[in-house]
């Protein structure tokens, strides 16, 4: 066997293994300075709010739900077909209060959302 292949082999096999390991050492070198400066970035935040910063309840107590039924504005219609509506025309919300409040029930012998509203 010829010395010189060996020797070609042996260095293409340290040049890679000293190229992954020169990578392996930047790579480490990055993340080390990414957490150092991850706690410098920490460290110049506010801390965490006191407990007497916290926010208190009203002297009204707790805020409560409400429910009740809306129903769809009308979109108003332009006077001439060439005129654009502008979104002040249009008004704030696209629902107002119904003037009935009484929840819709299933009318008996309706079906639901499944088969034939049998018993089963």
């Amino acid at each position: 066997m010829d010395h010189g292949y060996w020797n070609i082999a042996l260095s293409n096999t340290a040049f890679g293994t000293l190229g992954a390991l020169l990578g392996g050492l930047v790579i480490v070198g990055a993340l080390v300075w990414a957490v150092g400066l991850g706690i410098r970035t920490r460290r110049r935040e506010p801390g965490p709010p006191k407990a007497h910063e916290q926010p208190t309840l009203p002297q009204s107590g707790p805020a409560h739900e409400t429910s009740e039924i809306r129903e769809p504005n009308e979109v108003p219609r332009a006077t001439d077909e060439s005129e654009r509506l502008t979104p002040h025309q249009l008004g704030g919300s696209g629902s107002r209060r119904s003037d009935r409040q009484e929840r819709p029930r299933w009318g008996s012998g309706s079906s639901g959302s499944f088969g034939d509203g049998g018993s089963g």
